[in-house]
């Protein structure tokens, strides 16, 4: 195996430079090889500890007091420190100066970062995004007398004064119809009490909890929501007044606690409008969907590295197993769909960096990007992690190896933070409100417009073609009949998700072309055109020239403009 997944990774450097400010790359190298180094090793260790003793209830002590404290193994333990105080992956979008930086971390090193430390551990990442989006929320609506000490310590980079955050939402009744929360707000003098059960908690044991509650007089639906800070533990010290009923037996992310919480007049304050809670909750929600697709990406990512190392060491039939034509048919598609996702989600990093900088079309932009990233590339993490564990045959399958355990996580991924079902209608919601498919389709043809490259130029040609008869179809779409345009956004959102990916490696590929660093890139983005956008066509056609140049690929060796210009025909 490669001494770590930064240096055996071809793609991410180049494709963060492609977002990212030039000082920006140069100051994020370093910390990229040291993530990259830890992850390989250290964190890589501790996470299959981790995995393999997950936390424990405790919930009275010894004197039969209620306490509900969570145990841990020291495996867990060491990977919080690693994350949120050697890394500051929490803090750095908050804090200036975290890693020299000037300012704050931009959200795409931040996710280029991120995206290293997750091949190794997904679990723990739940409760650094929690804790990273709570800062967030409380920065954007909260009362800065009430929420600045509370932000405070969500942003330490020292474990002795972290507060984690969390977001419980999920109730029985109301899973994705969170209009359905049943959970109440009651008004106590200067503050509220909560009452009511939450069902799926994820880092239930968190300091700071945001949470919704219904509000008297608030109507129903999600227009009765309020938004709600919870800590954990009150200023004076006390225990607030919830209970952990009792810990999920989860398929996957065993490292962290999920559990089921009982509120029983638990004091909480009200962040911003009560009127409001649920806009505001969104906001959170939605960085939290960009983060699970960047973890998904990084699952596929992790699941490829270690598939190509093991039929480059495997022998079968008197040669490396790498060499064969029916694995590299096998391996090429995998690769194609990890290295499409982080251009995705990276471009919704910087989109996200300019809609904080007051940048509108930005916004419109990230509100659609995310939810088509979160809906797309989770589900391809699914597949992709089953078949990286098929390349490495019996011993895939063997909770020894990493291979069980990136499966298990990458389900998660279409679940939590809305199925794909769910999510695909919010897709449908921000076209429909806010036309955001108008700016989705005005970027991607502004994108392919702006490439440079003669020969990117020309592979982008027939991508031109599809962007546009694409947003003929979603045009007419969003005009349809409210249950057409539900029965029929979840397929128009697959084929947007892919088509930003396709947009998003001929990006690179330019970039890539205009530095000097060779056209590996573009033959992976001629592919991805014809495998993904045109596969209806794909029996038409000759054998993949990629496919011939797939050593080059994985290497980042050089591949000459003459593989692309063959076109499928190959050297």
């Amino acid at each position: 195996m490669a001494a770590d997944f930064f240096s055996s990774d071809p793609n991410l450097g180049l494709a963060l430079a492609r977002v990212a400010d030039p000082e920006d790359c140069a100051r994020a190298r370093p910390l990229l090889a040291r993530v990259g180094q830890a992850a390989h090793d250290e964190v890589d260790r501790l996470a299959a500890l981790a995995d393999a003793h997950p936390p424990r209830l405790r919930q009275y002590d010894r004197l039969g007091h209620r306490v509900d404290e969570l145990e841990f193994h020291p495996a867990y333990e060491e990977l919080s420190r690693i994350a949120f105080e050697r890394f500051g992956f929490a803090a750095m979008s908050h804090r200036p100066g975290v890693h020299g930086w000037p300012d704050r971390v931009p959200h795409v090193v931040k996710y280029a970062l991120s995206y290293l430390f997750v091949q190794a551990e997904f679990g723990l990442f739940c409760p650094v995004s929690m804790t990273d989006s709570a800062a967030r929320v409380l920065r954007r609506f909260g009362p800065p007398d009430l929420v600045g000490p509370y932000i405070d310590r969500l942003t330490a980079t020292d474990l002795a004064n972290l507060f984690t955050g969390a977001m419980f939402m999920t109730e029985q009744g109301a899973g994705s119809d969170v209009g359905a929360t049943e959970t109440e707000a009651r008004s106590s003098g200067d503050r509220w009490q909560l009452f009511g059960r939450k069902w799926f908690c994820s880092n239930v044991g968190a300091d700071v909890v945001l949470t919704l509650a219904r509000v008297p007089g608030g109507g129903p639906g999600t227009r009765g929501l309020g938004l709600f800070l919870m800590p954990r533990t009150l200023p004076d010290g006390c225990r607030n007044r919830y209970m952990i009923d009792r810990l999920k037996d989860k398929l996957g992310t065993r490292s962290m606690a999920t559990g089921e919480v009982t509120l029983n007049g638990a004091h909480a304050w009200p962040v911003g409008e009560v009127s409001r809670g649920f806009a505001q909750m969104a906001e959170m929600i939605n960085v939290s969907r960009l983060s699970n697709a960047m973890r998904s990406a990084a699952l596929m990512r992790r699941a490829v590295h270690d598939a190509v190392t093991h039929t480059r060491g495997r022998r079968a039939f008197g040669a490396p197993l790498f060499e064969a034509p029916l694995m590299r048919e096998t391996l090429l598609p995998l690769l194609l769909h990890a290295e499409a996702s982080l251009a995705l989600v990276l471009d919704a990093a910087a989109a996200l960096d300019r809609a904080d900088q007051g940048d509108d079309e930005a916004r419109r932009l990230v509100r659609i990007l995310t939810p088509l990233a979160k809906l797309h590339v989770c589900k391809l993490a699914r597949s992709v992690t089953g078949e990286a564990m098929e390349v490495r045959g019996g011993n895939g399958y063997i909770e020894e190896w990493v291979d069980p355990r990136l499966l298990r996580d990458a389900h998660l991924g279409s679940i939590w933070e809305g199925s794909t079902n769910v999510v695909a209608l919010d897709v449908a919601r921000a076209m429909h409100r806010e036309a955001a498919d108008e700016v989705f389709f005005a970027s991607m043809e502004g994108t392919l417009g702006r490439l440079t490259d003669p020969d990117a130029q020309r592979v982008a040609e027939p991508v031109l073609d599809h962007v546009a008869e694409l947003r003929s179809r979603v045009g007419r779409l969003v005009g349809a009949e409210r249950d057409e345009r539900a029965a029929l956004v979840g397929a128009a959102a697959h084929r947007m998700a892919e088509t930003a990916m396709a947009v998003g490696l001929l990006a690179e590929a330019d970039h890539a072309a205009r530095v000097g660093a060779g056209y590996r890139k573009l033959l992976m983005a001629a592919s991805y055109r014809d495998r993904v956008l045109y596969r209806d066509r794909w029996w038409d056609d000759e054998p993949d020239a990629a496919l011939r140049w797939l050593a080059e690929i994985v290497a980042g060796g050089d591949v000459p403009a003459e593989a692309v210009r063959a076109g499928r025909k190959g050297r």
